[in-house]
C-alpha cells in the first residue's frame, strides 16, 4: 500500500499552483469540468461520481475505464515593497515561474450487480505554489508547492429505481515545500526557512445519496470528512536551524446539487458547495474563510454521438486582503515563531495566491464507438487581485494576482 501512494504521489507531481476554489479543483473529469465543476446533483461521467458523489456510481451499467489529465496554465503575480528595514517603494512587481503543469486523473467504475457497483479512482484534486526564484528580494525568494492526491475506493447501493446510497474512504497523498528567505525586522539577520519537500499521508471518509426521478429529475446530497495531514521537518519560523512540522488539514464539505433532463438530448445542473477552509487546522491560522461554490453546467447534444457542454463555477476568494495587524502574534501549529496578520498575508498572497473566484468552462465529448469514447474541456478563470496593507500607517504592501487558463483530456471505455 505504502509503494501505491508513493507511484500516486509521482503521479500528482503537477499539482503545483492549480488552485481554484481555495486549493481544490472545480472538478476532475473533462465532462464535469466543461459543466462548471457539476456532479454532486446529477450524473455527468462515471469517473467523476467516484470523487463528487459515488451514489451516481449507481446510474453506470458494465464495467466504466476513464484515463486523462489536465493541462494547468497558471498566471501568477506578487508585488510586494515589504524589506526588514521598512517600506521600499516602488513596489516589486514579478510573474511566478510556475507556469505549466499535469494533473493525472484514473478512475474505473464497475456493476456489480442490479444493486453494487463499485468504483475506485486516482485524482490530484488540490494544490498550489509559486516560484519567485531570482527575483527581487522583496518576494522573499518564494518557492512553495502544496500537492494533495486522493485515492478513492468507493460502494454504491441502489435502494430502488429512484434513490442510491454510497460509501468512500479518501486515501490521501500530500507534498508541502515551503521556501522562502525569512528575516528578523530591522536587522539583517536573514536565513532560509524552507526545509524542502515533505511528504505525508492521510485518511477520510465520504457518504452521498442520490435522486433520481424517471431520469428527468435529479438531486443530490454529499459530505467529505476532513482529512489531517502533518507535514515535518518544512519550515523553520525563527532562524534557529531547526526545521519545524505544519499540521495542514484539508477541510471537510458539503455539498448539495440538482439537475433536471427535459429531453433526451439536454440536461442542465447545478451544484453547491461549502468548503469548511475555517475550521481546518494550518487554513484556520493562516486565516482562510469558508467559501460557498456554486457552479451551474449544461450538456446539448445535437447528434447522438456528439455532446456539447458550458459552465460557470465561482467561490468568493478564502483569503482576504485589507489592513492588516502587524504587531500581533498568530499562533500557526507546530511553528515555534508567531505570525503577525501582516505576516499571514504576506505568506497568502505571495506563497499561496489562492484567490481566484470566476470560472468559465467549455467542453466536448464525442462517441467514436459504442464502447469508445474522448472528452475534452477548457476552463478560464479571470484574474483576481487581493491586497493587503499594514494597519500603522508604516505604508507595507502586499499583493497577489492569480489567472488560469486548463485544457482536460479524458479517454473513456465502457464494456
Amino acid at each position: 500500500m505504502r509503494k501505491f501512494f508513493l507511484i500516486s504521489g509521482l503521479l500528482s507531481v503537477a499539482g503545483v499552483s492549480f488552485a481554484t476554489n481555495g486549493d481544490n479543483l472545480i472538478g476532475v473529469s473533462p465532462a464535469s469540468r466543461g459543466m462548471g465543476g457539476i456532479g454532486v446533483g446529477m450524473p455527468v461521467g462515471p469517473t467523476d461520481t467516484i470523487f463528487r458523489n459515488p451514489a451516481w456510481m449507481s446510474y453506470y451499467k458494465g464495467f466504466n475505464l476513464s484515463f486523462g489529465g489536465i493541462l494547468f496554465m497558471p498566471h501568477v503575480k506578487g508585488k510586494s515593497n515589504v524589506t526588514p528595514m521598512g517600506p521600499m517603494n516602488p513596489p516589486a512587481e514579478a510573474t511566478s515561474d510556475a507556469k505549466v503543469f499535469v494533473v493525472p486523473e484514473v478512475g474505473i467504475v464497475h456493476q456489480i450487480n442490479d444493486k453494487l457497483t463499485f468504483g475506485i479512482g486516482a485524482f490530484g484534486v488540490s494544490g498550489m505554489g509559486v516560484d519567485y526564484r531570482n527575483k527581487d528580494p522583496r518576494l522573499a525568494n518564494m518557492h512553495t508547492t502544496l500537492q494533495f492526491m486522493r485515492v478513492i475506493p468507493a460502494l454504491a447501493y441502489k435502494v430502488n429505481d429512484a434513490i442510491s446510497l454510497s460509501g468512500a474512504l479518501h486515501l490521501a497523498y500530500g507534498s508541502l515545500d515551503m521556501g522562502a528567505n525569512m528575516c528578523q525586522p530591522f536587522t539583517t539577520n536573514c536565513w532560509n526557512a524552507g526545509g524542502g519537500q515533505s511528504q505525508t499521508y492521510g485518511i477520510g471518509a465520504q457518504v452521498g445519496i442520490a435522486y433520481n426521478m424517471g431520469d428527468f429529475v435529479f438531486a443530490g446530497l454529499t459530505y467529505q470528512s476532513p482529512v489531517e495531514m502533518k507535514y515535518k521537518r518544512v519550515f523553520d519560523s525563527n532562524g534557529d536551524g531547526r526545521f519545524e512540522d505544519l499540521k495542514l488539514t484539508q477541510p471537510q464539505e458539503f455539498a448539495f446539487g440538482v439537475g433536471v433532463k427535459p429531453m433526451q438530448n439536454f440536461k442542465i445542473g447545478m451544484d453547491i458547495r461549502w468548503i469548511n477552509w475555517k475550521n481546518a487546522k494550518g487554513y484556520k491560522e493562516f486565516q482562510w474563510k469558508d467559501q460557498w461554490v456554486i457552479g451551474i453546467g449544461g450538456e446539448y447534444k445535437p447528434t447522438e454521438k456528439l455532446a456539447l457542454r458550458a459552465g460557470y463555477n465561482y467561490g468568493k476568494s478564502p483569503i482576504r486582503g485589507g489592513a492588516k495587524n502587524l504587531m500581533n502574534a498568530n499562533n500557526i501549529p507546530n511553528f515555534v515563531a508567531p505570525f503577525s496578520d501582516f505576516n499571514v498575508a504576506y505568506f497568502n498572497l505571495i506563497g499561496f495566491p489562492a484567490v481566484a473566484e470566476q470560472h468559465i468552462t467549455l467542453g466536448l465529448g464525442y462517441e467514436f464507438t459504442k464502447t469508445f469514447s474522448v472528452d475534452i474541456a477548457y476552463k478560464h478563470a479571470f484574474e483576481k487581485t487581493v491586497t493587503a496593507t499594514d494597519n500603522m500607517g508604516f505604508g507595507f504592501v502586499v499583493q497577489g494576482k492569480n489567472a488560469q487558463d486548463a485544457l482536460s483530456l479524458g479517454l473513456n471505455w465502457k464494456f
